[in-house]
């Protein structure tokens, strides 16, 4: 291919990316509030710690226990309270009303939360038996609270808030096509018998990128974020949203990226571009770039938290080592490929 083919042809992998990426976007902005809960939940759990601590209940008989919402049952009583302003129906409660309330069924037979007693505000009389907005499903489901809600500071944010993580995740869902579209790209350069490692290059990038990103989900970030936040316990938190999302964003994409290395390793392994012997030579570069990017993406600049990112980044760097001594093969033409079937 000349060089203008060669443009001609980047030019189609890009449109059809373009394409993929804006077909995904529009399916993940459908759902981008159930996305925005699911990486939201890491901080809100973080925050939730960090605001209460396991104090021991001392009571009159010393079986006095502190019981969760989602314990609560038919028939229970207490006094519920408004953490935050709420509408009930046109009256407004201001943050920090009380009501004595009771768990009990409705007329179609729906559990819910109900007021025992008549309930003041400025604008309106709220009679006894009104629906709280305690969500039940059989067993009330936990909300979060005020001091576990982040913060926005315009009216545009909420929007662009859900914009921004319906592109994230519309990357993460097209990656497998972005992956394939890389692969046609390079392949007029490989050899024809190198061109059947599409499959295992495409699956295996796909596979580790959802890996990783559930690495850092889940076992990566917590820490960090108990971390930041503990480091902050003297001071009044309040978090914005937007700050947030990009930054666990980039985290979980930056991990995505990074555990992609034992998948590439096997592919040009198996190609015969790179060898153990290759990388174990380079090591100390590799050690260098690693630490720069684990600087990078982590939190904080200092030593335990990069660590955090470090480690994880190493190991892979060693199982990488591994694939490419068990799995490397030496480059041949198709001619000596064919010769040697």
């Amino acid at each position: 291919m000349s060089f203008l083919e060669h443009l001609d042809e980047l030019r189609k992998r890009i449109i059809r990316s373009v394409i993929a990426l804006v077909i995904a976007f529009l399916v993940c902005f459908y759902f981008s509030e159930p996305i925005y809960n699911f990486l939201s939940a890491p901080i809100r759990r973080a925050l939730n710690e960090a605001a209460r601590q396991n104090i021991p209940v001392a009571g009159i008989n010393g079986d006095e226990a502190i019981r969760s919402v989602a314990t609560m049952a038919e028939g229970d009583t207490g006094r519920y309270m408004f953490d935050s302003a709420a509408n009930l129906g046109s009256a407004v409660i201001a943050a920090g009303t009380t009501v004595n309330a009771k768990v009990a069924r409705d007329s179609a037979g729906n559990l819910g939360l109900f007021t025992t007693e008549p309930l003041f505000t400025n604008s309106a009389i709220i009679p006894a038996g009104v629906r709280l907005p305690v969500p039940f499903n059989e067993t009330a489901i936990s909300q979060p609270s005020a001091d576990e809600r982040m913060t926005v500071t315009t009216a545009m944010e909420p929007y662009m808030i859900y914009v921004t993580v319906s592109f994230y995740a519309a990357i993460a869902f097209a990656l497998p096509f972005f992956l394939w579209q890389i692969w046609m790209f390079v392949s007029p350069a490989l050899y024809e018998h190198e061109r059947r490692y599409v499959t295992p290059f495409v699956g295996l990038s796909s596979i580790s990128f959802i890996g990783g990103v559930a690495f850092a989900y889940y076992l990566l970030f917590p820490p960090a974020a108990a971390y930041l936040l503990g480091v902050g316990h003297d001071f009044k938190l309040l978090l914005k949203a937007n700050d947030y999302l990009d930054f666990i964003t980039i985290v979980l994409l930056a991990m995505g990226v990074i555990f992609q290395m034992p998948a590439i390793t096997y592919v040009l392994a198996r190609i015969g571009i790179i060898n153990a012997r290759l990388m174990i030579r380079t090591w100390k570069v590799s050690l260098i770039v690693i630490l720069i990017v684990a600087a990078v993406v982590s939190p904080t600049n200092d030593i335990p938290n990069m660590m955090l990112f470090a480690a994880p980044m190493i190991v892979l760097y060693v199982v990488s080592i591994f694939i490419a001594w068990f799995f490397g093969k030496k480059r041949k033409t198709d001619a000596e490929a064919g010769a040697g079937t």
